[in-house]
């Protein structure tokens, strides 16, 4: 009786060790859906949406890379809204693309904190706007003052040739929290109808992509899910278990000795034999993409360009332009990532070391 519930409280200590993990692992995906318009929480622009094509506007959902936008032929608005708040850069491609008579509308841009109240309502043409944040903007000569107080500007624009980009302070302008506000549904609707424009919502900065898209970026079958999901960790986990649980079933447990328990820190001693697996079963490609991304993601998060993983091009662009440094490092980490191809061991231990120096810099 007494070895019985000895292996249950096993179990039971492994189940709980296994969920802590789980839950300190997990990614979180909430935050991401922040401005989608397939959002209907507070911080969702589900009720905009609605509101737009009740007024009769066509708008459509774009889940589709920005690049793929200069196969349209007709002038577009694309309205993006960020869930990180980020700089108000453009790329080298998005300045292009302005130019040839396009919009580009994007909320939530990072900006200093002024002496303003955090609650105000601004005046506008179409009604008063509620705005909920202290961050102006500073406008030079060549920006123009949409929306704004005596502290600053709250949405500005800026001419690029035959187009224009409209930053805004506050990601939240017309979001499903100010229902209440008819005057900010129809600012952010006045901002994003310019003449004959087709107007999109970028989906895409959310996570949702169209099938094609996910065939062409290898999301498209089953591994490649699971190996972009927690559920790979999941299944290691599992393993783990069956053969705590195959060990506690066969182990005959005699008279209990008292012995010396020394300290054990779990979660290094499931990293560690997570990394003696992989080593030993020579998957450093597993290695090499998983920690890729994370790297990758880390470094766009310190150069204000959200948690959607980007094009290697448009991440080395960025990098020159804010860091002002050689990107040919950064080039061969990424084509290594994107090679999924075996490396030695040197090879990755120089790798890694390599990431640690690019957040080095990003961190001075």
């Amino acid at each position: 009786m007494k070895g019985s519930n000895r292996r249950l409280w096993l179990v039971g200590l492994v189940l709980g060790v296994i969920l802590i993990l789980t839950l300190i692992a997990a990614p979180s995906s909430n935050k991401i859906n922040s401005g989608s318009t397939y959002g209907r929480a507070p911080d969702g622009y589900g009720a905009w949406y609605t509101f737009m094509q009740e007024q009769g506007i066509t708008i459509q959902r774009w889940q589709k890379p920005f690049q793929d936008l200069t196969a349209k032929k007709r002038p577009v608005t694309l309205l993006q809204v960020r869930s990180y708040l980020g700089f108000p850069y453009l790329s080298p491609k998005q300045e292009e693309w302005l130019k040839t008579g396009n919009n580009l509308v994007i909320l939530g841009v990072r900006q200093g904190v002024s002496n303003a109240k955090f609650s105000t309502m601004q005046q506008s043409a179409v009604g008063d706007v509620k705005i909920d944040t202290r961050r102006r903007r500073e406008i030079d000569s060549q920006e123009k003052v949409k929306l704004g107080d005596r502290f600053g500007a709250v949405v500005w624009q800026k001419k690029y040739g035959k187009g224009k980009v409209t930053f805004a302070t506050t990601p939240h302008l017309a979001a499903n929290a100010y229902q209440d506000y008819p005057g900010n549904f129809k600012y952010l609707a006045n901002l994003v109808n310019h003449q004959n424009n087709l107007i999109l919502v970028d989906e895409y900065i959310h996570g949702y992509k169209d099938q094609d898209v996910r065939q062409r970026e290898g999301q498209g079958n089953l591994f490649s899910y699971l190996g972009q999901t927690p559920l790979f960790s999941m299944l290691i986990q599992i393993c783990v278990l069956l053969l705590v649980l195959v060990w506690a079933r066969n182990h005959r447990l005699g008279k209990s000795v008292n012995l010396s328990t020394p300290v054990v820190d779990n979660s290094a001693a499931y990293i560690q034999a997570l990394a003696a697996v992989l080593q030993k079963a020579e998957s450093s490609d597993f290695v090499v993409e998983m920690l890729g991304k994370e790297e990758q993601l880390r470094l766009q998060t310190a150069l204000g360009l959200g948690k959607i993983p980007l094009e290697r091009h448009t991440l080395v662009q960025e990098w020159k332009q804010q860091t002002g440094k050689d990107s040919t490092e950064l080039e061969e980490l990424l084509k290594i990532q994107a090679q999924k191809s075996r490396i030695g061991e040197k090879q990755l231990v120089d790798w890694l070391i390599k990431w640690r120096s690019l957040r080095q810099i990003m961190s001075k």
